[in-house]
């Protein structure tokens, strides 16, 4: 077995450290990129983010097509992204549009109205009610509760000469909703 030269282990020295130097570049410059769109997508001035009040149009619909609501005649929505002023899922969807972007979105009921709560049917004696209510099936009504003095909507599903049944559920509990969304404008929170 013949023993290598010190000229060419010298050699074979100075390439595995060429080698080992391209790596090094290699491995920063990827580290550089993936760096430069993190940044970016955390700070790009051209899409909405957290913190952003923005002004959207929208309409939202169900799976059989029926729509639910809308503002595309009316003014645009205006709010927060992160302030929690709408449901999670619509922020969500909204959260990294650009400006004029529109998107059509499905957001399932646990990032929407949550799931319908069976317990929150509630059978009440009618000489509880104020004297002035005249409950109708169907119609929806603003209630207070005494022991707290918290407010909610609830809608009629029947009426006897002694108790009203009520349902406190959101309208929209239970169902995924899909919207529209067009982001008309923005502007930085920062």
């Amino acid at each position: 077995m013949m023993k290598k030269s010190e000229k060419v282990k010298g050699k074979e020295k100075v390439a595995q450290k060429k080698q080992q130097r391209i790596r090094y570049v290699i491995v920063a410059a990827i580290g550089c990129i993936i760096a430069a769109v993190i940044l970016f997508l955390l700070f790009n001035p051209f899409v909405a983010k957290a913190g952003d009040m923005v002004e959207v149009y929208y309409t939202g619909f169900l799976a059989d097509g029926t729509v639910f609501d809308s503002n595309l005649n009316g003014t645009p929505l205006v709010f927060t992204l992160g302030s929690h002023a709408v449901i999670a899922g619509f922020e969500d969807a909204v959260t990294g549009m650009g400006l004029n972007q529109t998107k059509i979105v499905s957001i399932p009921s646990d990032k929407a109205y949550g799931p319908y709560r069976s317990e929150l049917v509630r059978v009440v004696n009618r000489s509880g009610l104020p004297a002035e209510m005249k409950p109708e099936v169907g119609k929806m009504y603003t209630i207070t509760r005494t022991d707290d003095g918290s407010s909610s909507l609830v809608r009629i599903l029947n009426v006897t000469p002694s108790t009203v049944t009520w349902d406190e559920n959101h309208i929209l509990a239970g169902k995924n909703l899909n919207f529209e969304i067009r982001l008309a404008g923005f502007s930085s929170g920062t």
